[in-house]
């Protein structure tokens, strides 16, 4: 039992000595399970800690990301990215300089009332593919009465892959002028989101297999006027085996068709 703690909670051998004899000792039950309660605590917090999630913004600078697309204001301010949006201006981008395929991303964002944006995933520029223009997978970020936060639209493809209309829980999880958090789970050819822990959208398709992860910042629509803001923060991803860390997903997959 000793060395079963130790080599799982990683604490000193005293301490796991003082408490095994001490709750060995008791005779009371309830101390015995608030013992064993406390070591289980320990040792989730430790298994919890060794998840290797990787930070892509470091809360300081904008090293790793690189704009393409409109001119959209992008800067950090107290630990987040700031995306404003300018007038005369087509959809903005900030990207990572890195590719992912296979990988977990987990953020926290804030929007205006009225901004447009999305997390671009698993996308690409090319100069052959309408002149460069980014494309890809894009998790909708949606402040709108329309609701669809945490849906999935092909960004200069295809439109819309998963809409929310049939997915209520998941329209009245986003909450409108807070922090929101995102799970975005995008292995082999099925994405699936988490919008503040409320299953969102499963999908299926084979489209695009790697791509760069983006922040965006969509153009202003009639009548909407510069300025508007959206704030990320907490931006880390997964790639060491991710299929190990995918959480399970109640919501039935919609498949594309080819």
């Amino acid at each position: 039992m000793v060395n079963w703690l130790k080599s799982t909670i990683h604490i000193s051998d005293s301490i796991i000595i003082k408490l095994y004899k001490f709750m060995k000792n008791r005779k009371s039950t309830v101390i015995k399970l608030l013992v064993m309660t406390l070591l289980f605590c320990s040792c989730v917090k430790i298994k919890e800690d060794k998840v290797p999630w990787k930070e892509l913004f470091d809360g300081k600078t904008l090293i790793g990301w690189n704009q393409k697309g409109g001119q959209a204001i992008y800067r950090v301010d107290e630990g987040c990215i700031v995306g404003v949006s300018v007038e005369n201006s087509p959809n903005s981008f900030l990207t990572t300089n890195s590719f992912y395929d296979d990988f977990i991303l987990e953020l926290e964002f804030k929007v205006d009332s009225v901004l447009n944006s999305g997390i671009q995933i698993r996308s690409n520029s090319f100069p052959n593919f309408k002149d460069g223009r980014v494309h890809g997978y894009q998790v909708e970020i949606d402040p709108t009465q329309r609701a669809m936060s945490g849906g999935i639209y092909d960004e200069s493809r295809r439109g819309w892959l998963y809409k929310l209309d049939e997915n209520p829980n998941a329209q009245k999880a986003f909450e409108r002028l807070k922090w929101n958090h995102y799970r975005i789970e995008a292995i082999g050819d099925t994405i699936k989101t988490w919008i503040n822990g409320v299953p969102a959208a499963h999908l299926i398709d084979k489209k695009t297999k790697t791509g760069f992860i983006g922040l965006q910042v969509h153009s202003l629509h009639k009548g909407e006027s510069p300025g508007s803001k959206i704030a990320w923060r907490s931006i880390r991803v997964l790639t060491d085996n991710p299929t190990k860390y995918s959480k399970k997903m109640s919501l039935k997959p919609k498949l594309t068709i080819p």
